[in-house]
């Protein structure tokens, strides 16, 4: 995947939820910000598995991207955490 570096980096993050609702409106919520994360330097791709599952497998070119990318699906669990304390108080 890479042209400079002789290497590339993959990851994947999973967000389990308790109920497959919330996996689905978090999906639907993040779209908007996920048709954004286009990038030469680095590919997210976000997909709904089982039935209470959101998955992000990230490949990146170098170390930066890969950061960068990691950061965007970190930043969107943090809304999504903060969204649920308000909907459980």
């Amino acid at each position: 995947m890479n042209d400079k570096n002789s290497f590339s980096i993959t990851s994947s993050i999973e967000f389990t939820f308790k109920e497959s609702e919330m996996r689905n409106i978090a999906y639907t919520s993040f779209l908007p910000e996920y048709n954004k994360l286009k990038s030469t330097r680095s590919q997210t791709i976000m997909k709904k598995k089982n039935g209470d599952v959101l998955l992000f497998n990230i490949e990146s070119k170098d170390i930066t991207a890969f950061r960068a990318s990691m950061n965007d699906v970190i930043s969107f669990g943090k809304i999504i955490e903060s969204v649920e304390k308000i909907i459980n108080k």
